[in-house]
């Protein structure tokens, strides 16, 4: 049991996304009293947002698989995950009143589906426990010299507040009218800390359609396709799913699963070409053999609709793709149905996609998080230097990030002699 003299040592969290309010729960837990800032007037924005569509919380897939969407981070975010993974994320659901299920994809979810009703019991049991939120305050660094003496931009002005350890919370760049702009990117770099830049991560890319594509298929999904890209080392991607043709180019979860290696092949060279499977459950020989059939008076277009069952977007895609030589023979045409190569010229903008890749590197952090050159200051979320693919994988993190930090914290004050008993265990 921790002392409840702990509740005079007072710890600023700034930022009220999954990673700062999972810190803030850990922080309360040992009754240690914390301060919520948040530039917005309200936490969670893009929390709730990115419920809209079914709040996927996280996976259920084995943990060595889990690891492995973190890819070159991996290394990073395990002793996270270790500590505050999958199944503990589920269990402190469940104390929080939130039933969870697994998807036929292995997909989990809260059994309503809703981001909202989660953020009301969690918000309803940190207030409880003492947090003070403070909205519309917008940090804009350290002042007097110091590192425990935060400034912030509010409504009434600027305010000055000291605190005895600090979780920084930021986000990443993207979605910045939800709150995360990027804005405490110089604020860090002034001080010497090393930053990735942010960049796009989850997001659509460009295409040059012609104007009748786009006018006749914007919009239009492709589904039951199967995607294809070599990165710059000769690595194969390969995954079945949907995503959907756009005025600018293409976008959907399974263009975001390959969007990591296909914009850094971009960034060193340009360009980059993914290959769509139209039609994945069947064999090239099958798609050659029914197209060679004669077609009589039936259109080409009604040949592969009668023959194949490719019509609407894909149909278009194969049109605006393939050369009239080479679909007018059966085998370079079925060539293309099974590989059509797709130009991607460029990422779209940080803003637009899904979350970022880049941050604080972990170099620059202790094995809790907290900045090296900078004693009680520790930092959480996407603001540090990795991204995943959507599917739970954000979530998961950002919520075992803020779970890790939160118990740094409590570990350094304890070594400091700040806080008296057991610290939260891991």
């Amino acid at each position: 049991m921790i002392s409840n003299s702990n509740v005079s040592v007072s710890v600023a969290v700034i930022g009220g996304g999954p990673a700062g309010l999972m810190a803030a729960d850990v922080l309360t837990g040992a009754g240690v009293k914390v301060d919520l800032y948040d530039a917005m007037p309200s936490v969670g924005r893009k929390f709730l947002m990115a419920g809209k569509g079914g709040m996927n919380i996280t996976h259920s897939e084995p943990f060595d698989q889990f690891l492995s969407r973190y890819n070159s981070r991996r290394n990073h975010i395990e002793p996270m995950l270790a500590a505050f993974g999958p199944e503990a994320l589920r269990k402190w659901l469940h104390e929080l009143g939130i039933d969870t299920f697994i998807g036929t994809s292995g997909r989990v979810f809260p059994t309503d589906m809703k981001a909202a009703p989660l953020l009301r019991k969690w918000m309803q049991r940190l207030r409880l426990a003492g947090v003070n939120f403070h909205m519309r305050h917008q940090w804009s660094g350290w002042a007097d010299g110091r590192h425990d003496v935060l400034c912030f931009s509010t409504p009434a002005g600027v305010c000055k507040i000291k605190a005895d350890a600090i979780v920084l919370a930021l986000g990443g760049g993207s979605w910045s009218r939800l709150g995360a702009t990027g804005a405490w990117v110089p604020v860090l770099t002034d001080r010497g800390i090393a930053v990735e830049p942010l960049r796009p991560s989850n997001c659509g890319f460009t295409v040059d359609w012609s104007e009748h594509f786009r006018d006749r298929y914007a919009g239009q999904p492709l589904k039951a396709v199967r995607l294809t890209f070599m990165d710059a080392e000769g690595g194969p991607f390969h995954q079945s799913g949907e995503c959907v043709v756009t005025d600018y180019g293409i976008e959907g979860g399974l263009i975001y699963a390959v969007s990591a290696p296909v914009r850094e092949q971009i960034a060193a060279t340009g360009g980059a070409v993914i290959h769509l499977d139209l039609m994945p459950d069947k064999a090239l020989p099958f798609l050659i053999e029914r197209v060679s059939w004669p077609r009589g008076k039936l259109s080409m277009a009604n040949h592969l609709r009668k023959r194949l069952g490719i019509d609407g977007v894909k149909a278009g895609l194969l049109r605006e793709i393939v050369s009239a030589q080479d679909f007018a023979d059966p085998v370079r045409l079925c060539s293309a149905i099974k590989a059509l190569p797709i130009k991607l010229k460029a990422t779209r903008p940080l803003d637009e996609a899904i979350s970022s890749a880049g941050g604080v590197v972990f170099e620059a952090l202790d094995d809790q998080l907290m900045l090296r050159s900078m004693p009680g200051v520790f930092c959480a979320g996407e603001m540090l230097d990795w991204e995943a693919p959507t599917g739970g994988y954000l979530l998961t993190a950002c919520f075992a990030s803020g779970h890790m930090a939160g118990i740094g914290v409590l570990n350094w004050l304890k070594a400091r002699g700040r806080i008296s008993g057991l610290t939260r265990p891991d």
